[in-house]
């Protein structure tokens, strides 16, 4: 055991710009010192396992590296509400009592009222709007 803490990084992941900003993101959160479990590397998800029909693999896959995990960065990106699966995955690490953060770096807003959805926004321990600031942020709770 390194005794690093290790962050599941929940974000959208079906096209190449977001997998390249999840894989940005992720070797960000590595260089200051974190392990990172990301799902489409490590939860095997990708188009083969889905046309393999291996999709229970990679939901418990997931589910376990969130039970594994310290924190979960969940990128808020995608419009005006967040990916059906980083919800899931954010309400689920809420119920487990594990630390949410949050990141927005899309300007486009929830509604007239806020940045995401009430119940994302209330469920995070800190919602960024920048990568630096959220690198800053984690850098203190390590």
């Amino acid at each position: 055991m390194d005794g690093k803490k290790q962050i599941y990084l929940a974000g959208p992941l079906f096209s190449k710009a977001e997998r390249d900003f999840n894989l940005y993101l992720r070797d960000r959160l590595v260089e200051i010192g974190y392990k990172v479990f990301l799902p489409q590397e490590d939860g095997e998800d990708n188009l083969s396992s889905r046309l393999e029909d291996r999709v229970r693999n990679v939901f418990i896959n997931d589910v376990k590296g969130i039970d594994q995990s310290d924190i979960v960065l969940a990128v808020l990106d995608g419009g005006s509400d967040v990916d059906s699966g980083t919800a899931w995955e954010m309400g689920y690490a809420y119920a487990k009592g594990i630390p949410v953060f949050g990141l927005k770096t899309d300007f486009r807003t929830f509604g007239d009222e806020g940045i995401v959805n009430l119940m994302m926004e209330m469920s995070v321990e800190k919602l960024e709007r920048d990568v630096e600031n959220i690198l800053k942020v984690l850098e203190e709770f390590r």
